[in-house]
């Protein structure tokens, strides 16, 4: 390395720590502010990236009257209560309309140790473009095929008996007469479906009795959730089932057309409502981007604050060490080279800043991820890239650079003679 270049080097570390607490309290905001704004790059990313993964080439819910917003987030993403349960026909209606492609069924209700228990068929897996790690899919009642993440918190492997409790949330009373076999066990996905128990429509009706619908969608247990006895009332056991009853229905179109046809129809059948997963997607980015403005603007601020904060420093520290500089321009030195000085310190700072920020950004993501594991929520990592983060170095030059203009002019202009007098 030149040694002109390294002794500037060691000049620049050597001011910047000549005043170590100054330094820290703007390597800091610094950091702070980069940090904050690689955390929201971070999981606005992955949640508008996991959002969309989930969606899983699903055009239209349809679910008993409600919240469309709600319908999406316990039928997509498993995130809330569904709004209801709707006739187990209307599944049969839809699959024969010319404008439907594919029809899934969900039948949920209850949940084994947090994780809900889906009521399906294997179309679903389909949808998700899942594949069995372990196992097979079996269409028997009370078969279970557990999700990547399930099989990761609880341990379960193929052949493995556990008891499902009512509610989706847990806690409820156990279905003990009605134990679960894993039957399979799904590779990882990344998406919703590595955090739930996929199982045949006909277990969820066993469960809750055959006479009996499931319990409708918020997790509250029903006086009549009981299995029914055939030693009871012969009158009793020859009376009609109850209608069976599902969930919701995910709903593939046919053709572009019935975008705009099917919702319509759909709503117009008594008790059912469509909900597009993709409107509804979009207003919730839009709900969850509202925070995320509000973490930007937080980011924006803590850098605006800095960049004031190392104009502030650097103008002081430039006033102050006039005939430190002076010397320089007495030793040979060129106003462009003592004003370079000056800048470099700026820039350096800006550096520090950015690549602290960056690893703090990524390390708060991924302990936020670490803590969200256990619930079902987002997946987050540290370890992932955004492409937007590539501007921050640039970012943070720029930053450096505007709060050393009027340092570095500063420097530019200092005179030898009348500095090194007031010195004397």
């Amino acid at each position: 390395m030149n040694p002109r270049r390294l002794s500037v080097i060691r000049l620049v570390w050597a001011h910047l720590w000549s005043r170590p607490g100054v330094t820290a309290l703007n390597g800091l905001l610094l950091t702070l502010g980069f940090a904050a704004i690689t955390l929201v790059l971070l999981v606005s990313e992955q949640a508008e990236h996991q959002f969309r993964k989930d969606l899983a080439g699903v055009d239209l819910v349809v679910g008993a009257k409600g919240s469309p917003l709600q319908l999406i987030l316990s039928g997509i993403y498993h995130l809330d209560s569904p709004t209801g349960n709707i006739p187990a026909t209307a599944a049969d209606q839809l699959r024969a309309h010319p404008l439907v492609a594919q029809v899934v069924p969900l039948a949920l209700g209850d949940s084994a140790q947090g994780f809900r228990i889906v009521g399906t068929t294997p179309d679903y897996l389909q949808l998700h473009q899942a594949r069995l790690a372990a196992g097979q899919w079996r269409a028997q009642a009370l078969q279970a095929v557990i999700g990547a993440d399930v099989a990761r918190r609880t341990g379960w492997r193929v052949g493995q008996r556990f008891e499902g409790s009512h509610g989706l949330g847990g806690g409820g009373p156990t279905h003990g007469d009605h134990p679960f076999t894993v039957a399979g066990v799904l590779a990882p996905t990344g998406g919703v479906i590595d955090r739930l128990i996929l199982t045949p429509v006909e277990s969820v009706w066993q469960v809750h009795d055959v006479h009996h619908p499931p319990a409708p969608a918020g997790g509250q247990a029903d006086d009549h959730d009981h299995a029914h006895h055939p030693s009871h009332d012969d009158d009793e056991k020859a009376a009609p089932q109850p209608p069976r009853e599902l969930t919701m229905l995910l709903v593939r179109y046919r053709s572009p057309l019935a975008a705009a046809l099917l919702p319509r129809w759909v709503n117009s059948q008594g008790p059912l409502q469509a909900a597009s997963p993709a409107q509804e997607s979009v207003r919730l980015l839009g709900l969850v981007g509202v925070g995320i403005q509000v973490l930007q603007g937080f980011g924006a601020v803590l850098l605006f604050v800095a960049a004031l904060s190392v104009f502030v420093a650097l103008s002081h520290a430039v006033r102050d060490r006039q005939p430190e500089l002076a010397m320089m321009r007495l030793l040979g030195a060129s106003p462009r080279r003592v004003s370079a000085t000056v800048a470099a310190e700026a820039l350096t700072l800006a550096a520090i800043g950015v690549l602290a920020g960056m690893l703090l950004g990524h390390g708060l993501t991924h302990l936020l991820g670490h803590l969200l594991d256990g619930q079902a929520s987002l997946r987050l990592t540290g370890l992932w890239w955004s492409p937007l983060e590539a501007w921050l170095p640039l970012v943070g030059l720029g930053l450096g650079g505007l709060a050393c203009l009027g340092p570095t002019w500063l420097a530019y202009r200092t005179s030898m003679l009348p500095a090194l007098q007031g010195h004397h």
